[in-house]
């Protein structure tokens, strides 16, 4: 596996899928204002992924699902239970969201992938100790291809 760290926008690297952080479906996605990653997604990929990712019902913590794309390139969307009860994220939480992740990239064998930092944005955790959690477990995992770690740029890159 090849890790890159980057700054900017998830939704602009070249990538085949991308992890979208989001919370694990108690409450429907339209009663929620998605932020971060999930807002970006929302504007620009449409609602169809966050429909699909419904009807998965309630996700366990650090576990994953894939929807598709909506309007935007990629193949898929990792869409990851990065945060509890209590929306705050865990080192368990994102080792585990990445774990996932990467399973369903073997699975469905993309050969590349965009993380954001899970947990970093509305989940409350530091982006440098998560951003040390996410290398960790990359690094103990498995992936053939590229992997982007993207962290939030505030000239208009997408959150996490």
């Amino acid at each position: 596996m090849q890790i890159h760290l980057t700054e900017g926008d998830l939704l602009d690297q070249p990538v085949e899928a991308i992890v979208n952080a989001w919370n694990r479906n108690l409450i429907p996605w339209w009663l929620l204002l998605p932020q971060g990653v999930s807002g970006a997604l929302k504007r620009r990929a449409g609602s169809q992924p966050f429909r699909e990712v419904a009807r998965h019902g309630v996700i366990p913590l650090g576990e994953a699902v894939l929807t598709s794309a909506g309007r935007l390139p990629f193949r898929g969307i990792i869409h990851v239970a990065g945060i509890n009860l209590l929306w705050r994220s865990s080192e368990f939480s994102v080792r585990q969201s990445v774990r996932s992740a990467l399973r369903i990239a073997n699975e469905q064998q993309f050969r590349s992938l965009a993380l954001p930092l899970i947990g970093a944005g509305s989940g409350g955790g530091s982006p440098e100790r998560i951003q040390d959690f996410i290398i960790g477990e990359l690094s103990a995992g498995h992936f053939p291809g590229d992997v982007y770690v993207v962290r939030y740029r505030a000239d208009g890159g997408c959150r996490s």
